[in-house]
């Protein structure tokens, strides 16, 4: 942005507080003229030494006045000088609190937001053109990421299901011999297109284009278990759910997703035999909270924080054809900052791993 020279923050903070400090000692000197001056000086004139001592000479002033008077000068310009260089600081701050809000948004993942300081060039307004500069270059780069991630799986959605097909009719042909091979075949197919799938929802949901309505995450969670009890029971896994109404406002279908995906992650992380997984849902302090735990093997916290990274999973604690496509952490943690939440995960001191959901409540309406 082309900006007309202006002063520096240094210089102006210089200039306001040494005019402000001109202005109190104008001040000062204004109350010692009148305060100890009133009543001898018959006509304007420069007071000298000996006016003053005339006026501390009298009956009617002196030390035992002048003291206190004096402590009360002080703390009032020391009052005076706190509040009116408080107010001069936060007035030439104020750029820097918009710029520190900016990067607050943009560390939310919030890249369209620009500070967009008005004024003449200065050490602030270089400082927030260099920032939204780089909000611009960021916001573009990953807006192209998405967008190739976006197109990618739609060219691979076509290829991938004409392979589907071909192994399905060479599955189904009585006359043809069935082996390992077109087995092998079909899962690596079958797990191409999960990639597929999941990749275009990642690139969806960091767009944040979905339609938010009033949903309920404790029916939301009702619907995951009802789908994953099957792959339960064939685990050995127990499923527990309690919780209350929790409404909060989103996408009912990437909200399923989440849950899915991280309830669908504690059965196949869990232990062979005798594995339990908790899902509960609450409504604490304007936030609605999912919580999933599931018994397993002792994780390492710094494994742990890393769990929510694309292409990240224990494959040493999955079992059978479940290996899944090392997304499902990463898309449940996308789904839930679209939906302005939190996500965090936690290594339970038994085994296993508590997984946190923390979501806007919806607002309460005023009837």
């Amino acid at each position: 942005m082309n900006r007309a020279p202006g002063l520096s923050v240094r210089l102006k903070l210089t200039l306001s507080y040494a005019g402000f400090l001109m202005f109190a000692g104008t001040l000062l000197l204004a109350a010692v003229w009148v305060f100890l001056l009133r009543g001898t000086l018959h006509s304007l004139y420069i007071p000298d030494r000996s006016d003053f001592l005339r006026v501390f000479s009298t009956s009617n002033f002196g030390p035992v006045v002048f003291v206190p008077a004096a402590i009360l000068a002080l703390a009032f310009l020391l009052v005076f000088g706190l509040a009116g260089g408080w107010i001069l600081a936060g007035r030439m701050l104020t750029p820097l609190n918009l710029i520190t809000d900016a990067t607050r948004r943009a560390a939310s993942g919030s890249l369209s937001h620009r500070i967009e300081l008005a004024g003449r060039q200065d050490e602030f307004r270089e400082l927030a053109d260099a920032f939204d500069g780089m909000l611009a270059r960021l916001e573009a780069h990953v807006a192209e990421q998405q967008r190739f991630a976006a197109n990618a799986s739609h060219e691979l959605r076509t290829p991938l299901s004409i392979t589907k097909t071909l192994l399905d009719v060479a599955r189904n042909d009585p006359s043809r011999e069935r082996s390992e091979l077109d087995e092998r075949l079909r899962v690596v197919n079958a797990r191409a297109i999960d990639l597929t799938e999941a990749l275009l929802l990642l690139s969806r949901t960091d767009q944040r284009s979905f339609t938010r309505d009033d949903v309920d995450l404790s029916l939301i969670a009702e619907e995951a278990t009802e789908t994953l009890l099957p792959l339960a029971e064939k685990s050995g896994v127990v499923i527990e759910t309690f919780g209350d109404v929790t409404p909060t406002i989103g996408s009912h279908a990437l909200l399923l997703q989440l849950t899915t995906n991280l309830l669908h992650n504690a059965i196949v992380h869990n232990l062979p035999e005798h594995g339990t997984v908790r899902i509960s849902t609450t409504a604490a302090h304007e936030a609605a909270v999912l919580t999933i735990e599931n018994t397993g093997d002792t994780l390492d916290p710094h494994a742990v924080s890393t769990l929510t990274e694309p292409f990240q999973r224990g494959t040493e604690r999955i079992r059978g054809d479940h290996v899944g496509v090392g997304l499902g952490l990463a898309i449940a943690k996308s789904i839930t900052q679209a939906h302005d939440g939190t996500l965090s995960l936690t290594p339970r001191a038994d085994g296993g791993l508590r997984v946190t959901v923390r979501l806007p409540a919806t607002p309460r309406r005023v009837s």
